[in-house]
């Protein structure tokens, strides 16, 4: 008896948000990810929209046959990056929130947070790493010389 290969589509409600994005889009580049991003969260809240956009993510890539190109942590921080700026947006269009947040078109905006080596990272690309360079801004620092009482 053979076992089925494993399903690689994405799931149904990720299918669905990118059905969302892609019928006003004619391509699906950065800006199309963040408008994803932000159905996903705005509908789920980040701890769900992290699991599935992560995973939907995951699978595409796989579906590409480019597996390597899936990194979690980058999945993981773009979807708290939204999720963090729409605390302050009660706008329903996408095109307002991003021009009140412009920031987060920039597909650099992680190397604010994460040095290039640690998102390139095996760890980084098989789970959540946190950012080596700055924290995020909701996030506080942790500070390394403190002791345990």
């Amino acid at each position: 008896m053979t076992t089925p290969p494993p399903d690689v589509s994405p799931p149904p409600d990720f299918r669905a948000l990118l059905a969302e994005v892609t019928a006003t889009a004619d391509r699906f580049g950065h800006r199309e990810h963040i408008h994803l991003t932000w159905l996903a969260v705005r509908r789920l809240g980040v701890p769900e929209a992290v699991g599935l956009v992560s995973d939907g993510i995951q699978r595409a890539a796989r579906n590409a046959g480019v597996p390597q190109k899936y990194n979690a942590t980058v999945s993981r921080a773009w979807v708290e990056l939204v999720g963090h700026h729409l605390t302050d947006h009660v706008d329903d269009d996408f095109t307002a929130f991003v021009d009140q947040h412009p920031d987060l078109l920039d597909k650099r905006l992680l190397s604010r947070f994460y040095s290039a080596a640690a998102l390139a990272s095996a760890p980084a690309k098989a789970g959540w790493v946190e950012p080596d360079l700055n924290p995020f801004p909701w996030r506080p620092r942790r500070d390394s010389s403190a002791t345990l009482a």
